[in-house]
C-alpha cells in the first residue's frame, strides 16, 4: 500500500466487498447509490438559480448544459457551463419560453434529463408532458400532477381530503356574483375572489360586502384570462391578520420527509422579500410536517416541493397551494438544516429512493435571506442597467447566492432578482445582526436596489418583535423612505 493509501485508503472494506472510496462515502451519506445516474443535464433557466444548479450538478460530476438568450450570453451561468446553447429570439422571453426549442436543445444535446429552476416552464405540463414522450427526464413532479396541482380547485381539494387543513370556500368555479354573494354570507365576509389556474397573487380580490361582487368578480376573471388563459376563480374565507408559512417537502414518488417550515409574511404586491426559518414549536412542526408529508403523497408526488399555508391570529393553518418545484428561499432551510435540496431533488429524479428518514433532519440556529432586487425601494419599480461597482459580503455564517459581478448588463425584461443574500445565527437576534453587517457591507452602483428598505427593516421594532403579518409592508409605509 502506497503512502497516500495509509493516511487515506483508496477503498473501503463494507460488508465484508472491497468498494471504491468514492461509492463508500455514497453509500454512507445516501444509501445504495443509483446504477444509473444522469451523465448531462440541460438547465432550463438563467440567473442566480441556474448558477446554483450548475454548481450542484458540477459537485455530482454530471455535465451541465443551458440554453440562453441572447441577453445572457455573457453571463456566468452560461460561461461557466460545460455546454451553452443559443436560443436566441426577439421576445426575449421566448428564449426560456418555447416548448419544442427547450426540447429539442435536449435531444441534440443528448441529455438525459432537464432542470427547469424556478418560473418559465417549471410549472407547465404541457412541457413536462413533450419530456416525458421524448424519454427525458424532468427533475419534478409527473405532469398529471402538476396539472393537478396547478389548478387550485382540484388541489384544494386533494389536499382536504388528505387532512389539511382548508379556508371554508367553493369547492366548484364561481362565475356568477349572486352564487358567489350567497357563498360569502354562508362563510362569513371578507371573502378573496382567486384565479383557479393562478399564482403570484395576480388577480385576486377582496370582498367585504355584497354590492362589491359584481366588479371584483369581472376583474378577477378579466386578470385571470390574460395572465393564464383561464378565467375560472373561486371564493374562500379571506383570513385577516394572516402570516404566510411554508413547508419544505422532498417525495420519491412513494415516500415524503419534510425539512420543516419558512416564515414569508414580509412582501410586496404578493412576492416575497425577506423569509426566515425558523418560526414555529416543535410540536406544531411536527404536527403541519406530518400532513404535508401525507399530502405529498397521496398524489404520488416525487421531487422538491413546497406547501404554502395562511396562518391567522389563533395560531390556525390553512392550506394556500402547492409549489411543485424548487422555490427561490430553499437556501433557507439548507442553512438550518445542512442539507443540500437541489442534490437531493437531483437524485430523487435520477430514481433514488429518499435518502434520508424524518428523524434525520434536525434544524440548528436561525436563518434570513433578503431579496436585493434591482428596483426602487419606494415604489418596487425595476431598475435594469449596468452595475459598475458590485461587492457582496461573506465571513462566517453568510451566503450570497447571485449571478451578479462588476460589469453585468441588469436586463429589464426578466424579473428583477439580482441576489439572494443570506445569514444563519444562533438565533434570531443573532441572525438580524448579521444581516446588517451584510447589507452594510454591500455595494451596488449602477442600478436602484432595495438594500436601503432592507437595512430599515432589520432595525424595526415590529420586526424585531416578530410581530409580522402579510400586511407588514403596507402598515410600515415609512419605511419605503
Amino acid at each position: 500500500m502506497s503512502e497516500i493509501e495509509t493516511v487515506f485508503p483508496l477503498k473501503w472494506n463494507i460488508d465484508g466487498v472491497s468498494v471504491p472510496v468514492c461509492t463508500a462515502f455514497l453509500i454512507d451519506c445516501f444509501g445504495c447509490p443509483s446504477p444509473m445516474g444522469f451523465k448531462r443535464v440541460l438547465i432550463a433557466n438563467r440567473g442566480e438559480i441556474a448558477l446554483r444548479i450548475l454548481r450542484t450538478l458540477r459537485d455530482m460530476g454530471i455535465e451541465a448544459a443551458i440554453i440562453h438568450g441572447r441577453e445572457d450570453r455573457l453571463s456566468l451561468p452560461v460561461q461557466m457551463a460545460d455546454i451553452a446553447y443559443p436560443n436566441y429570439r426577439a421576445n426575449p422571453l421566448d428564449s426560456y419560453l418555447d416548448i419544442e426549442a427547450v426540447v429539442q436543445a435536449a435531444k441534440e444535446l443528448e441529455c438525459d434529463a432537464v432542470h427547469p429552476g424556478y418560473g418559465f416552464l417549471a410549472e407547465n405540463a404541457a412541457f413536462v408532458a413533450r419530456l416525458e414522450e421524448e424519454g427525458i427526464t424532468f427533475i419534478g413532479p409527473a405532469s398529471g400532477v402538476i396539472t393537478l396541482l396547478g389548478d387550485k380547485i382540484e388541489a384544494r381539494a386533494a389536499m382536504e381530503a388528505a387532512g389539511l387543513p382548508t379556508a371554508k370556500g367553493s369547492s366548484e368555479p364561481i362565475a356568477s356574483a349572486d352564487v358567489a354573494s350567497a357563498l360569502a354570507d354562508e362563510i362569513g365576509y371578507p371573502v378573496i375572489i382567486k384565479a383557479a389556474a393562478g399564482g403570484g397573487g395576480i388577480g385576486m380580490q377582496i370582498v367585504g360586502k355584497a354590492d362589491e361582487f359584481e366588479s371584483a368578480l369581472k376583474l378577477c376573471q378579466s386578470r385571470a384570462k390574460s395572465a393564464f388563459g383561464d378565467e375560472r376563480v373561486f371564493v374562500e374565507k379571506y383570513i385577516q391578520g394572516a402570516q404566510h408559512v411554508e413547508f419544505q417537502v422532498l417525495a420519491d414518488g412513494k415516500n415524503a420527509i419534510h425539512f420543516g417550515e419558512r416564515f414569508c409574511s414580509i412582501q410586496r404586491r404578493h412576492q416575497k422579500l425577506v423569509e426566515e426559518g425558523p418560526w414555529l414549536t416543535d410540536e406544531k412542526r411536527a404536527e403541519i410536517g406530518e400532513l404535508v408529508c401525507k399530502g405529498a403523497e397521496s398524489v404520488g408526488y416525487k421531487g422538491l416541493a413546497t406547501f404554502e399555508f395562511l396562518r391567522d391570529a389563533n395560531g390556525d393553518f390553512y392550506f394556500l397551494e402547492v409549489n411543485p418545484r424548487v422555490q427561490v428561499e430553499h437556501t433557507v432551510t439548507e442553512l438550518i438544516t445542512g442539507h443540500n435540496l437541489v442534490e437531493l431533488g437531483v437524485r430523487v429524479a435520477q430514481g433514488e429512493a429518499l435518502p434520508l428518514k424524518q428523524e434525520d433532519i434536525k434544524w440548528r440556529g436561525h436563518a434570513i435571506q433578503c431579496r436585493l432586487n434591482a428596483e426602487d425601494p419606494r415604489e418596487f419599480v425595476p431598475s435594469p442597467g449596468r452595475l459598475w461597482e458590485c461587492h457582496f459580503p461573506s465571513g462566517f455564517g453568510i451566503r450570497c447566492d447571485t449571478h451578479a459581478h462588476p460589469g453585468y448588463e441588469m436586463p429589464g425584461c426578466f424579473d428583477s432578482l439580482l441576489a439572494k443574500l443570506l445569514v444563519w445565527g444562533r438565533d434570531r437576534e443573532d441572525a438580524v445582526r448579521r444581516m446588517k453587517t451584510a447589507l452594510d457591507e454591500t455595494m451596488i452602483t449602477g442600478v436602484e436596489h432595495l438594500i436601503p428598505l432592507h437595512r430599515r427593516i432589520m432595525d424595526e421594532e415590529d420586526f424585531n418583535n416578530g410581530d409580522i403579518t402579510i400586511q407588514y409592508i403596507d402598515m410600515h409605509q415609512e419605511l419605503l423612505g
